[in-house]
């Protein structure tokens, strides 16, 4: 889809076109924080593998089209995303809307327990989707390098402690159990952002802690089954 995308702007003359990518682009064992230099030393992380490279491709055609056909395309890495209107499905929800739903229906069930996939050891760095936007819109009217660029707020959590504050913030007051016959994923992921900083002045606006309060308070308004 990106591919297509790409060439209809480049047939259509777009003055500017904004690749958006993703952390799962990373090589696996990459050591934090993540440096867009770090991009291609490795192997991404195999569950999630193969839409990292799909997303990879996208700046190897980027550059390609600016080289050949003067053509401007920048490209982006976004870290973890949530925020209000998140995926809440328990087949397919991300980290963030997974725990959210789980410690929801744990206090409406009256359970004590609530289960985390993996050891909860792994960190990750989260970036509220307001903030993502404005960065992609800042790209847009800033940055015009073919390096990529990295989109996030410096800083990790553990995913046990990311827990922990979900719960704080639901009013839960039970315990966790981690199996950890389930992947981690990827060990670590933070991101380096010194080249936004630099280049279209990025500061995200949106604490990890308010972001989780307009998640869950959305999710508590609209997304309950």
């Amino acid at each position: 889809m990106g591919i297509q995308l790409m060439e209809e702007a480049r047939w259509f003359c777009s003055g500017k076109f904004v690749a958006v990518g993703t952390v799962c682009a990373y090589p696996k064992f990459t050591t934090p924080p993540f440096r867009e230099e770090d991009l291609w030393k490795g192997y991404p992380e195999e569950t999630n593998a193969p839409y990292g490279l799909a997303k990879k491709m996208l700046l190897v055609q980027a550059q390609a089209y600016r080289q050949q056909y003067n053509f401007n395309a920048v490209y982006l890495l976004p870290v973890n995303l949530y925020g209000a209107g998140d995926n809440f499905s328990p087949a397919s929800s991300h980290v963030i809307p997974a725990l959210i739903r789980k410690i929801g229906q744990a206090i409406k069930d009256k359970e004590t327990v609530v289960e985390i996939w993996g050891t909860g050891m792994a960190s990750r760095e989260f970036l509220y989707v307001e903030d993502c936007a404005r960065g992609i819109c800042d790209a847009l009217e800033k940055y015009d390098k073919p390096e990529p660029m990295n989109l996030g707020t410096g800083s990790c959590i553990k995913i046990k402690d990311l827990a922990s504050l979900i719960r704080d913030l639901m009013g839960y007051d039970g315990f966790f159990t981690f199996n950890t016959e389930k992947p981690d994923g990827q060990p670590s992921r933070c991101l380096d952002i010194s080249r936004a900083e630099e280049y279209i002045d990025w500061e995200p606006q949106i604490s990890l802690r308010e972001g989780l309060k307009r998640t869950i308070d959305w999710w508590r308004e609209h997304g309950q089954d």
